[in-house]
């Protein structure tokens, strides 16, 4: 399956599940500008060959997807982060954010709901959700969620020569130093930031 046609796909299902019902050869034509109607039946043969869908040529709309392109969508949500002092870090599968067009493919990222305002001046509010992608190192100054004697935070990175601090983005809290030897590992690098209103 090329390109184009894993895009028709995207869109067939795209399209369904905003309207509930599948789109006409001709919208299809139209959102790909694909003037033949050739054309788009070419990109839909190929999709029914592959098995993800059906068609009935009696209807105008008679596009029967078989089976999702990915049946993973979205960033897994696993619980909550602290922005203030630590809390201990829990692993709670919540759901999905459906962010994927935001993000791309997101095996490699989680997401977590903010607790606290020690993040505020990077705009992370409480209640926000931090995208991050899953991964151990980091560069100075980038902002992480880390793991500390089994307690996650979300902070500024700042490697030293002896420590590193973990420094907030509000100037009520002191940076989080961790000493050499002390249980500390980097979970991930904040991508995107997600408010719902």
């Amino acid at each position: 399956m090329n390109d184009r046609a894993r895009q028709i796909l995207d869109f067939l299902q795209r399209f369904g599940r905003e309207h509930g019902y599948p789109p006409t050869i001709r919208e299809i034509g139209v959102a790909f500008d694909i003037t033949s109607t050739n054309g788009v039946r070419y990109y839909l043969q190929m999709l029914e060959r592959a098995g993800h869908l059906k068609r009935s040529s009696k209807l105008s709309r008679g596009i029967e997807l078989r089976a999702p392109a990915r049946p993973l969508l979205g960033i897994p949500l696993l619980g909550r982060v602290a922005a203030g002092q630590p809390i201990l870090a829990e692993e709670n599968f919540e759901g999905r954010i459906a962010t994927e067009e935001l993000f791309g493919d997101p095996s490699g990222m989680f997401a977590l709901r903010v607790r606290g305002d020690s993040m505020i001046d990077a705009g992370i509010h409480s209640g926000d959700y931090v995208v991050v992608r899953q991964q151990e190192t980091a560069s100075a100054g980038q902002i992480i969620v880390a793991l500390v004697d089994d307690e996650a935070t979300v902070k500024y990175y700042q490697p030293r020569r002896e420590r590193i601090e973990l420094v907030a983005a509000n100037t009520h809290y002191k940076p989080i130093v961790v000493e050499r030897g002390k249980d500390f590992r980097i979970l991930g690098v904040v991508k995107g930031v997600l408010r719902v209103v």
